[in-house]
């Protein structure tokens, strides 16, 4: 039987490369779809959780995987040579940027290569990765070809941006469009059979460079306009205006709009690098990104200017940072999840401990957090006391707002997370 027979009748073996925030919710859907499953991962304490039916992802309910699991549908390895074994392989590991601001493209090489061992005749391999266009056809397809096989008639090979949005309540993998574009139309037409079995809706694009371009243009539209809306805040605080105030005015014209949010700087492995990848591929066809460079540089500002009206808040009370105990509510890179990376509530500490400042923090999801000379662990949200300032690095629910402008003196809140509350201490951007 032939690979698009094998997915019609949900006889296909798949393999998940990479057990994170993209590969784990992707190889449940594919399990609940009724596929053999298999996922690989270098770290091992991952797979053990996953074949004694736990999760680790917020997003992704331990009972689905546990079932996923009791059914034989769903188990993890850190074995690849069980990779032979697959008729399809998902490519789901970090991209993450050099310190150069250059691509670091050596967890998708070393999957690939992996990969190439085991290819075998009739195999489909799917990158999921967020990457720069070409490297699709660029790295993954010679690197199989070497093999002996041709891409399109021996094996086929696709690009699928993974759209996560962790801790979003509404869009899940299974109900967010899934955009597919493969190196051949043959690729493309059974790249977009696979992932139809697993998803709602599936949009077919002409080539691995066209989604490839999706993922990038779909972040750097948000970083820009986050970064358009944070020069706003900063030309909105010298004017003694006040910006959130001018958003929700401005969000109520129905049309020609679309509301983006100030904040203390962008988080996460998406939004922070995506624009860059795309920046440094332009440069090498001789293009220079201005435009997403600078908003770049506005939100890579925000953390400095968030120490700064620390200090002004400070000042109103006649402390200096130096010695303040500062106290930051929230640490991870966005409300109501676990996740650390790229995280301006980093930056944001390692300014205030420059600057002499004494430091704690709370955060549900980060029970602990090292970083640097940094070694802190997180203090149950009733058991803070005794702080100068408490800022609000991270709007996570749990928190108890009302409660704040009575128990801290100063609070600088970064997310509008007070929104309304007309008290004298509160220092917003």
């Amino acid at each position: 039987m032939n690979l698009k027979g094998k997915l019609a009748q949900r006889e296909a073996r798949i393999g998940v490369i990479g057990l994170g925030y993209v590969g784990l919710p992707l190889a449940v859907e594919f399990a609940r779809a009724g596929f053999d499953v298999t996922g690989f991962d270098v770290d091992a304490s991952k797979v053990d959780e996953i074949n004694a039916g736990r999760s680790y992802i917020l997003d992704v309910d331990a009972e689905e995987v546990a079932a996923c699991v009791k059914a034989d549908r769903l188990r993890a390895t850190t074995d690849m040579s069980k990779l032979a074994e697959m008729d399809v392989v998902d490519i789901c590991v970090p991209t993450p940027l050099r310190k150069t601001k250059d691509p670091d493209m050596s967890y998708v090489v070393s999957a690939a290569e992996q990969i190439a061992k085991y290819i075998h005749p009739g195999m489909l391999i799917v990158l999921e990765s967020t990457t720069y266009p070409g490297t699709t056809a660029e790295v993954l397809q010679p690197m199989f070809e070497a093999r002996g096989l041709k891409v399109g008639e021996g094996f086929y090979l696709a690009f699928s941006p993974e759209r996560v949005d962790p801790a979003n309540e509404k869009f899940n993998t299974r109900n967010t469009p899934k955009v597919v574009g493969g190196t051949t139309p043959a690729c493309s037409e059974v790249a977009a059979e696979l992932y139809a079995a697993a998803v709602d809706t599936v949009v077919p694009v002409s080539s691995t460079q066209v989604a490839e371009m999706v993922k990038l243009l779909e972040n750097t539209f948000r970083a820009v306009n986050i970064g358009l809306v944070n020069e706003i805040a900063l030309m909105s605080h010298r004017m003694n205006i006040d910006v959130w105030e001018v958003i929700d005015a401005a969000k109520t014209k129905p049309f020609g709009f679309m509301p983006f949010y100030p904040g203390p700087g962008l988080g996460g492995h998406c939004i922070p690098i995506d624009p860059f990848y795309l920046s440094w591929k332009a440069k090498q066809s001789g293009f220079e990104c201005r435009f997403i460079e600078l908003a770049g540089h506005v939100n890579g500002s925000m953390p400095e200017y968030v120490v700064e009206r620390i200090s002004e808040a400070l000042n109103t009370r006649k402390k200096a940072i130096n010695g303040a105990q500062i106290h930051l509510f929230g640490v991870a890179y966005k409300r109501d999840v676990s996740d650390m990376r790229e995280s301006p509530a980093l930056d944001i500490l390692q300014l205030l401990q420059r600057r002499g400042a004494e430091l704690s923090y709370t955060d549900p999801y980060v029970p602990s957090l090292k970083e640097g000379s940094l070694c802190l662990r997180s203090i149950p949200e009733d058991e803070v006391a005794g702080v100068d300032c408490a800022v609000i690095a991270t709007d996570h629910k749990t928190f108890n707002y009302t409660a704040f402008p009575g128990r801290f003196p100063i609070i600088v809140d970064t997310r509008n997370a007070l929104k309304g509350n007309p008290a004298r201490n509160i220092f917003r951007l």
